[in-house]
């Protein structure tokens, strides 16, 4: 690709997500105006296409930054609600995400003491995974480059710093493992 139409493809996309701030984002909750929902989806499906098809479960709610939508893909099905923070991460099928959840990429550097930190710049992106059905509740924190398995429940308040196994149950700051999901075969 020659480097004006590479040119041209970056400002493409700089004004799809800057359209989408602007614009879709700020578009008002499905409580208030159920297209709302919709018209988000199809923007971040079809336009920035970091969204799988999106299903009649899907939902989709106002002020949900996806950073530059490069380090971001979200499964079908999933509901985000408001004020989510998504810097980076790939979220699975069935996700839950409650309001002001924090899914984070990047860190800031912080090793060296005779500089300051906002001199020593960025880690490099590690998009969290977050695997299909689990439910991050409210206010959660998830950190850089781990990964929540499949059926797990980030509890509301919650800061990640280590993987989440499939079907645990986390809470707390650090969050730790309150207990599995799944039922013991002599308890049923």
């Amino acid at each position: 690709m020659n480097n004006i139409a590479h040119i041209f493809l970056m400002f493409l996309h700089k004004f799809k997500v800057a359209f989408y701030y602007l614009v879709v984002a700020k578009l008002p909750h499905s409580r208030l105006f159920p297209p709302a929902s919709r018209l988000r989806q199809w923007y971040v499906s079809k336009v920035l296409k970091i969204m799988d098809r999106p299903t009649h479960m899907t939902r989709f709610e106002p002020n949900v930054y996806i950073g530059n939508a490069r380090h971001v893909k979200i499964g079908s099905g999933c509901q985000i609600n408001e004020n989510v923070f998504i810097q980076g991460g790939y979220i699975g099928n069935d996700v839950l995400i409650a309001p002001n959840v924090a899914i984070l990429s990047t860190a800031h550097i912080h090793d060296r003491i005779d500089l300051p930190i906002v001199m020593q710049g960025n880690t490099d992106p590690a998009p969290p995974v977050i695997e299909d059905g689990a439910w991050i509740a409210r206010n959660a924190v998830i950190m850089p480059g781990l990964r929540v398995g499949a059926g797990a429940i980030v509890a509301a308040g919650a800061i990640v710093v280590k993987d989440v196994p499939p079907y645990m149950i986390v809470g707390g700051v650090p969050a730790r493992v309150i207990k599995s999901r799944k039922v013991d075969e002599n308890q049923r």
